[in-house]
């Protein structure tokens, strides 16, 4: 087996409807969240999910690196994009992730606080698995289903 097939690498969500354009995702580790169209109820929309899915993933490597030092007094992220329709289908753009952060006075503050930028670089460029994927633009398969 390759590194690139190995079964602890492989990553699994399983969807259920649970009603009209609403589904039910559910991990390997019986998790669970809920998705829709966006109308009436609450659920994200997919491209929510996506979003939540960027800033989530390199929230979580900005938070492990800077963390080392001191705990921040505030850890906040924003993710947008735009969602076009064009000659491509529909598809976002202007994919963008912000940070707020905040630590304590003193030098442990001001060694995390030096550290921010390079950490969210290495979370662009390298560690963050979910905006790495979109950057490089994997493919996503779907194969025939079965009659």
């Amino acid at each position: 087996m390759t590194d690139d097939t190995r079964d602890e690498d492989l990553r699994s969500v399983e969807l259920t409807r649970i009603g009209p354009a609403r589904f039910k995702a559910t991990n390997a580790r019986g998790g669970e969240t809920f998705f829709g169209t966006g109308g009436e109820d609450p659920d994200f929309t997919p491209v929510e999910l996506l979003l939540a899915a960027i800033a989530g993933c390199s929230a979580l490597d900005v938070e492990a690196i800077t963390h080392k030092r001191t705990t921040s007094t505030s850890f906040e992220v924003h993710a947008e994009g735009r969602k076009v329709r064009d000659e491509h289908g529909n598809h976002m753009t202007g994919l963008q992730v912000s940070f707020s952060l905040e630590f304590p006075e003193g030098a442990e503050g001001d060694t995390a606080r030096e550290r921010v930028q390079s950490a969210i670089a290495m979370s662009r460029d390298r560690l963050c698995t979910v905006s790495r994927t979109v950057q490089l633009g994997e493919d996503v398969v779907y194969p025939d289903v079965p009659r």
